[in-house]
């Protein structure tokens, strides 16, 4: 029984191992889903219900102007029509800010969620900018598309 007890003894082991191994990483991945995920997580936020909170007015504008400048003219051009001096870079081009229809059939949420959260291949801008910055140049974003006949 001696060589045959401990290597039925080692497989046990293995087995039990193996059995201990799996369930720590099924938990880690349980844990994981529920971090990522959890209460207040993975919910897609309704950006198209989101109203504008910054009011109206030309301290807003100015403001959101300046950031404008900063952030989005070399795509979008001086005046939004995606004809800025980094433009031809970028396929899909920069979008039309201007087109005042386009811009008109979005809620300020969809034009705050698309200053947030990007799309290829614009950044996002939700950790470079401040929820208010964002909100601001939803603003901007109007006063463009108005601007065009």
């Amino acid at each position: 029984h001696g060589v045959h007890g401990v290597r039925g003894e080692f497989r046990m082991n293995r087995k039990v191992y193996a059995i201990r191994v799996a369930v720590v990483v099924l938990l880690a991945g349980i844990a994981f889903v529920w971090w990522t995920t959890g209460p207040g997580k993975g919910e897609p936020l309704d950006y198209k219900s989101l109203k504008n909170p910054v009011p109206l007015n030309a301290q807003t504008l100015a403001a959101a102007k300046a950031i404008y400048e900063e952030k989005c003219l070399n795509c979008h051009g001086e005046t939004g029509k995606g004809d800025g001096p980094e433009a031809m870079m970028y396929d899909p081009p920069p979008a039309n800010l201007a087109d005042s229809h386009h811009v008109h059939e979005m809620t300020d949420g969809e034009i705050f969620r698309q200053i947030s959260e990007g799309e290829k291949p614009m950044p996002a801008f939700k950790k470079q900018l401040t929820e208010e910055q964002r909100w601001q140049l939803v603003h901007y974003v109007r006063s463009l598309a108005s601007k065009q006949p």
